[in-house]
This record gives structure tokens, sequence and C-alpha cells, in this order.
């Protein structure tokens, strides 16, 4: 790490009034973009013991040095991280419950926005969040706010663009052309900040009209297809892995879909077929859909009726790898994970 450099940047505390821009930062647009209720990657915190490492805290706005709690967290898409977790926290338990908290959390992001997050950075206090360094800075005061303000998740994708997407994205010809050719800017916040916020202010909202348009209103879907046209098309065109976001788009609130249920898959991970189980009991028949990494619809099945969800679904000729289950019963819908060996 190099400790002379700091890129740690951090998103909006409040809203920007009079905005020039059709925002004034894109965390506030809507707190439905990613929800708590959303499927995560997250599988399981580790403890490795105590370490020394140098981390940023924005209540002396320097580098400390601590003997931090050490967690490997690890999601289920290939990822992994670690939670440096403060020793002001006290002890091992209390520690483990920040990085088992954050490590859902950040789970349900994007796996193109977790891919170098290499270290969830935890400390006490009521500062602001940050994104760099290949890792996310956490004040778990502040995390009360967010969590009020239901932008949480929104906080962490902004902050993960920071750390997973600026490097290579922010200077790259195609957002510079984009950026001209928009000639404005989604936010205040971007605004003043091009060359450092435009590409997190950006991407949030083009994840929300391209992956969860069902979740905001016309008003912003229009605000937002018409100030930045070719920044949503730029990143249209980059390779960006959505999972897990891209495996929840069924869920519509305007289409009168209630929050996703749990569906138990059996056995998982499977090498041929598997079943599910639905914890609600028994359901008037639907529909069941297996989605890959990208969001690729792989499968379809129908089910006309309660016993037909307690088939064998058979999934032999796929690939090994992640999938994600969504199965929708009337105004039920269920989600799962699956993992094809």
């Amino acid at each position: 790490m190099n400790l002379g450099h700091l890129l740690l940047v951090t998103a909006l505390a409040t809203t920007i009034s009079c905005s020039a821009q059709p925002y004034g930062g894109t965390i506030f647009v809507d707190p439905d973009i990613i929800t708590a209720s959303d499927s995560s990657t997250f599988v399981s915190v580790t403890y490795t013991g105590q370490g020394t490492k140098t981390i940023f805290d924005r209540r002396v706005n320097d580098w400390i040095t601590i003997e931090a709690y050490l967690f490997d967290v690890v999601w289920n898409d290939d990822l992994t991280s670690e939670a440096v977790i403060n020793p002001e926290f006290g002890s091992v338990e209390l520690a483990e419950v920040e990085a088992e908290k954050y490590g859902r959390s950040i789970g349900r992001l994007p796996h193109c926005l977790r891919v170098d997050v290499n270290e969830i950075w935890i400390n006490k206090g009521v500062e602001l969040f940050g994104g760099g360094n290949f890792s996310i800075l956490i004040h778990t005061g502040q995390t009360v706010f967010y969590e009020n303000d239901g932008i949480l998740e929104e906080t962490l994708v902004h902050e993960a663009c920071h750390t997973s997407l600026d490097a290579m994205h922010a200077d790259a010809p195609g957002w510079l052309e984009a950026q001209t050719l928009d000639g404005g800017f989604i936010s205040d916040y971007a605004e003043e900040f091009p060359d450092r916020e435009d590409i997190a202010e950006s991407f949030l909202l083009w994840l929300a009209v391209r992956h969860r348009s069902a979740r905001i209103s016309q008003e912003d879907f229009d605000l937002i297809t018409a100030a930045i046209p070719n920044r949503l098309s730029y990143f249209d065109q980059i390779t960006c892995d959505l999972f897990p976001v891209s495996a929840d788009n069924i869920t519509s609130t305007e289409e009168g879909l209630s929050e996703p249920d749990q569906m138990i898959i059996s056995p998982n991970p499977t090498h041929e077929s598997f079943r599910i189980h639905i914890q609600a009991g028994e359901m008037a028949g639907g529909q069941l859909f297996l989605y890959d990494l990208y969001g690729r619809l792989i499968y379809q099945w129908t089910c006309p009726d309660p016993n037909s969800w307690k088939q064998v679904f058979q999934i032999k000729d796929l690939p090994a790898g992640f999938y994600m289950l969504n199965g929708q019963s009337g105004n039920h819908q269920f989600v799962a994970s699956l993992i094809k060996q």
C-alpha cells in the first residue's frame, strides 16, 4: 500500500440544494436500488487472529496503525476479502458481528464492484465512508444514518466504484468522450469533482435504470436517461459482472410482487439435478427461472400445480459455476443461489 498518496474518496453527507444538475448526490435518489432484502453472495467470516494493519481513520483524518481483529470474508462467487476491525470494538465476538454485517451488505453489490475490495476497514465513529486503495472504509456510527435513510447499500455501491472501477475507467477515452457528448453531469457532486466522482455518481444510476427500473419513479428514470445517455451507453458496453444484482431482476413492487423469500436447494452444490423447498409451504403453481452470473436466463420451468414445485430439476448439461434461482407464484417470489459442480 502506498501511504504517500491516499486514494480515499467519499459519498456526500447531505443532499445539496438548488442543484444545477438533476441531483445533488446520487446515493439519495432512491433507497430501493439495492436493499437489505436482496440476495447477498455472503457465505462466511472466519477469524484469523490479530495482526498489525495500517488503515485510514477519518476521526483523525490520517493513517493509523492498529493491532486489528482480522477475518476472512468469503462470498459465493469466488471473491474474498479481509475484514480489518479496529480493536476498539473490544473483543473477537463483537468484531465478528461487524465483519459479518458488512460482509453480508457488501455481498449484495455486483461482482465487478467487489473484485478489488481486498480489505474492509471498520472503525467506530460518525464519519463518512470511503473507497479506494483496494479497500472500503466504514465508520459504524455513520452506518446508523445511512440505514435510517435506507441508503447503506447505495453508499457501498458508490464507494466500491472508487475501489474497483475508477482506476480502469475514469480516464478511459470512451468515458471522457461520453462526458463531452452528454454535456453535463448527473449530480452537483460529479460536476464538482469530475475526475474523482463522476464514475461513482453515474454507475449507481445506470444500475437503477438498466437493472432496477421497476424500483425507481418514472420521473427519475426520465431524468437519468435524458441527462447522461452516453455515460449509460458506456456502462452498457463494458464487461461488468452484476451477480447477484442481475439475478434479482424479477423484483417489482409496481407489479405487486412481495420482497423475496428464501428457497432451500437440495443438494447444493449439485452435479446433475436438484429439488427445491419453499419455506412458505404449498404454492399454487408458478414459474422458476435460472440465471447465470451475467444475468442471462438459462432455464425457465413452469410449475402449474403445487406438486410440480417438488419435481427434480435437471441441469446436468450446464457448466460448473454459480447460478441464481428465482421462483414466482402469484404475488410471492423466492430466491436462492445454486452451485453446479
